[in-house]
């Protein structure tokens, strides 16, 4: 059999291969990880008809330049994404949300989000790769899972298990709006703040910083300070958790999160919210809107219930 790869020619920025993520292991120190974004990972796998939790490779802000060697592919990219196609020295302007071939020589260009952080690119039949803990993500921080625990490098290969159907595949939903409001639940240390600060941390907008990544973003533009200490005794943590450093700034947890932390915790983004603060760009102005645990629960089924709609909107030619 021969083996079915591209080569790697721009590794892009913190490009991985993710799924759902490790599951029940935060008590051995393994985070949970996964993709960022659920919906715009669930699409593009669904897109070339694979399992929706089948290995998929996210790329942050620039992705990966991709040269297929060997067989062909079926693909999708999902995301407010720019990328391109170049077949026989001509370069195709590709859209997201549809499927595309790629044969050998071929070379697939993914050249940046828009107004966005993360995208997706999915392969039918999914990417050759070996499991760690039973999942196929990557945790760059601990060198943990798919690829060594490691981003994608220049001129490595990457294997996939089946050449591309003739199918084309597309959906058609709008690109997302930014949204200003982050909901959130009340955090475990909310009492360890004034009732002036609490209001100032509802009232008051916040500004996405520069320092984003999949362990958290931190945000500026309206300190908030604890009446007791900002170090206490380390704890479990989870993704969506605001912690209250020392300068005030706040930290918004995201997947590759350490599973323990000795801030106070204001507040946590409810799990419905988690992917659209992940996508906010670098200079996102908005505001927290506080929810209780029933509404977080409801505003989570619903946005399962929408995409379960969205995908079954995927049209086959």
């Amino acid at each position: 059999m021969i083996n079915k790869y591209f080569k790697v020619l721009r590794s892009g920025t913190h490009t991985t291969f993710q799924d759902e993520g490790f599951v029940n292991l935060q008590h051995l120190g393994i985070t949970t990880s996964g993709v960022v974004d659920n919906e715009l990972a669930f699409i593009a796998n669904s897109l070339v008809n694979n399992n929706i939790y089948a290995p998929i490779i996210e790329f942050a802000y620039q992705g990966p330049r991709l040269k297929l060697i060997k067989g062909s592919c079926r693909f999708a990219i999902s995301g407010n994404v720019n990328f391109n196609i170049i077949k026989n020295n001509k370069t195709i302007i590709g859209k997201t949300n549809q499927t595309y071939k790629l044969e050998e020589g071929e070379i697939l260009d993914i050249l940046s989000t828009n107004k966005s952080n993360y995208g997706y690119f999915a392969i039918e039949g999914s990417f050759k790769i070996k499991k760690e803990f039973n999942s196929s993500s990557t945790l760059t921080n601990s060198k943990i899972g798919s690829n060594n625990g490691n981003c994608l490098k220049e001129n490595q290969k990457i294997y996939f298990t089946k050449s591309g159907s003739n199918y084309n595949s597309y959906i058609n939903i709008n690109q997302r709006k930014i949204d200003k409001f982050i909901r959130v639940v009340s955090g475990p240390q909310m009492n360890f703040f004034m009732l002036k600060v609490i209001k100032k941390f509802f009232n008051n907008s916040f500004i996405v910083s520069n320092i984003t990544n999949r362990v958290g973003v931190r945000l500026e533009g309206n300190i908030i300070k604890s009446i007791k200490s900002h170090n206490i005794a380390s704890e479990g943590i989870t993704k969506g958790a605001i912690q209250i450093p020392a300068n005030g700034n706040p930290i918004i947890l995201l997947n590759d999160h350490p599973t323990i932390g000795g801030y106070p915790k204001i507040a946590n983004v409810i799990l419905a919210d988690v992917s659209k603060i992940a996508q906010y760009p670098i200079g996102t102005n908005f505001s927290f809107k506080k929810v209780n645990l029933d509404e977080a629960e409801n505003i989570l089924f619903e946005k399962e219930k929408n995409l379960r709609k969205i995908l079954n909107q995927i049209k086959i030619l």
